[in-house]
């Protein structure tokens, strides 16, 4: 588990930084060490925040038959 959250070979993005908040409406993020920065940079700062980290979807199969279910 542990090199799954904490990868060395992982991007340093300031969105994913703890100093970091990306605004929505502007796609811009608020450092609290650099001020407004693009998402994509990155600096000396960087601390990575494993809880702002977004989940790969995976495509489910939505062509289910009424006979899927049946035990």
């Amino acid at each position: 588990m542990h090199k799954l959250l904490f990868n060395k070979k992982q991007t340093k993005y300031c969105k994913y930084c703890l100093y970091g908040k990306l605004l929505e409406l502007s796609g811009e993020v608020f450092c609290k060490k650099r001020g407004f920065v693009d998402p994509h940079s990155k600096c000396g700062k960087y601390k990575y925040d494993p809880m702002k980290r977004e989940p790969n979807v995976k495509n489910l199969n939505t062509t289910y038959k009424k006979d899927d279910f049946i035990l």
